[in-house]
């Protein structure tokens, strides 16, 4: 067997081109073969076929390149769950678009690991600017509503630089690892000022990996206020507020976590009022975005993130309603300097004289070392598209669920949750019970018709879809319907 090339380096697109051919071949061949969302027949049928199709994992003779990216990706592709095709709406699973595909294409070959500057020279660059153009986007105006001042006029600190006061963001793995940083972060401003251990506070609605992040991180238990109507009620947090804040006291200190699209409704909770109570009450505010935080980019939605700006933390992905593909997270913060607890030293990433000598320090800028360049897809989007064109994809991903709804509510055989916020709509047959509803989901998936979601709610199970493809059509919709009412047990 000849030696395999490598993909970098000036021969490395060379080497690349033929085997992207086989690629995109069996990418198109395995979706035709598929012919739907989902591969028919369930785990053990779609294990099975996987088996039968790909041979052993490791044979005493290799089969060579194109047999194996052939056979392997043909095969993943048949057994894949589409989110492009308009029938896949179960989950926060965008389809990505084409462009940031062929840029992840690109970080790969050249692989950068983004943990020093000697690794990733142009990469870390890139990084940097971008974040920080992001952060911006969601930190616009200070705590006080008034315009953040940037470049040489901006207020600095003892010992600070101008950009320590400027927003920045960290590059995660998406919403997990940004709420987990959020938590951390709060833990370690509150260790320079309290003795007593960070209480974390949330709705019902907030998404598991806040209880994790704070199992990881050895804080108490969060404190889970009900959520009733979906979204965290300001009266109700106030109330658990003055339970355990004492402003000007030695009393525990408190990070209150709302959200901004909840996973089973896309709810945003009231972020101005939450916001204008944690202020009160001397809590900081973390806020999950990971779903909505891109609603920003729209001139016609970006008013339902209203206070968003008012947090001390953010999380935001871009693998949502960014069209990336995973991973593509951020936690932002309003001043960079917010982050310093971050700071790690190994020599040999990012030895002392190395960073007064002028080398960028990346080690702080994530708790993993080595890390994909994932903001390269983000900023070859982001300068392809521009704001607009961002806005166009999300005004037209919010518009296709309004229209589902519509359509639901029109129909007698339906009942709708609610009008949705985001994308995502709940919906079930009229007098379904929730036996019914995971029945019809369990049979779409079994016969590899549709894919959607599951939501329990205090009035029952709900059927969810959570669109994210901007060409859904109404016809699309409307065939999801009648895939629904012919599923239905009888």
């Amino acid at each position: 067997m000849n030696t395999p090339p490598l993909a970098g380096g000036a021969a490395g697109p060379d080497a690349l081109r033929p085997l992207l051919g086989t690629v995109l071949d069996a990418l198109r061949d395995g979706a035709e073969a598929r012919g739907g969302p989902l591969p028919a027949g369930g785990p053990g049928r779609v294990a099975a076929r996987l088996r039968e199709a790909t041979g052993p994992v490791l044979p005493e003779t290799g089969r060579g390149p194109h047999a194996a990216l052939r056979a392997l990706v043909h095969a993943l592709a048949e057994g894949a769950a589409d989110p492009a095709d308009p029938h896949c709406a179960a989950h926060l699973h965008c389809p990505p678009l084409a462009l940031a595909a062929a840029a992840d294409l690109a970080a790969a070959a050249l692989n950068p690991s983004m943990d020093s500057w000697d690794q990733a020279p142009a990469a870390s660059a890139l990084e940097a600017r971008t974040a920080r153009e992001l952060a911006a986007l969601v930190h616009p105006y200070g705590p006080d509503g008034t315009p953040r001042p940037y470049g040489p006029d901006a207020p600095t600190g003892p010992g600070r630089t101008h950009e320590d006061e400027q927003p920045d963001a960290l590059v995660t793995t998406g919403g997990t690892e940004s709420n987990q940083l959020g938590l951390l972060l709060a833990r370690e401003h509150a260790r320079t000022r309290h003795t007593e251990p960070l209480r974390v506070v949330c709705g019902a609605n907030a998404h598991h990996s806040i209880h994790r992040a704070a199992w990881l991180l050895g804080l108490p238990e969060p404190l889970t206020l009900p959520t009733p109507d979906g979204t965290l009620d300001p009266h109700t947090l106030h109330t658990a507020l003055t339970g355990l804040c004492h402003p000007g006291t030695p009393g525990a200190p408190v990070l209150v976590c709302a959200t901004a699209g909840t996973t089973d409704t896309g709810a945003i909770d009231p972020l101005p009022a939450l916001a204008d109570l944690t202020r009160t009450h001397g809590a900081r505010l973390h806020v999950d975005a990971a779903y909505g935080g891109p609603v920003l980019f729209s001139t016609t939605h970006r008013t339902l993130l209203d206070g968003l700006h008012r947090a001390h933390t953010v999380t935001l992905d871009l693998h949502k309603l960014g069209w990336q593909p995973v991973a593509a997270g951020l936690l932002a913060v309003p001043r960079a300097a917010d982050l310093a607890p971050l700071t790690h030293r190994a020599a040999y990433l990012n030895a002392d004289d190395d960073t007064e000598a002028g080398l960028p320090d990346l080690l702080g800028r994530s708790l993993r070392t080595t890390r994909r360049p994932d903001i390269l897809k983000m900023a070859v989007t982001l300068q392809a598209l521009g704001r607009t064109g961002l806005a166009d994809l999300v005004d037209r991903t919010l518009a296709a669920a309004h229209t589902l709804a519509g359509l639901i509510d029109d129909h007698p055989a339906y009942e709708l949750h609610s009008r949705p916020t985001l994308s995502t709509v709940l919906f079930r047959p009229t007098g379904a019970d929730d036996t019914t509803v995971a029945t019809i989901r369990r049979r779409l998936l079994h016969r590899g018709r549709a894919v959607l979601g599951r939501a329990a709610t205090p009035t029952g199970l709900w059927l969810k879809a959570t669109l994210l493809n901007p060409y859904t059509t109404t016809d699309d919709l409307a065939s999801l319907l009648k895939l629904v009412e012919g599923h239905t047990p009888r």
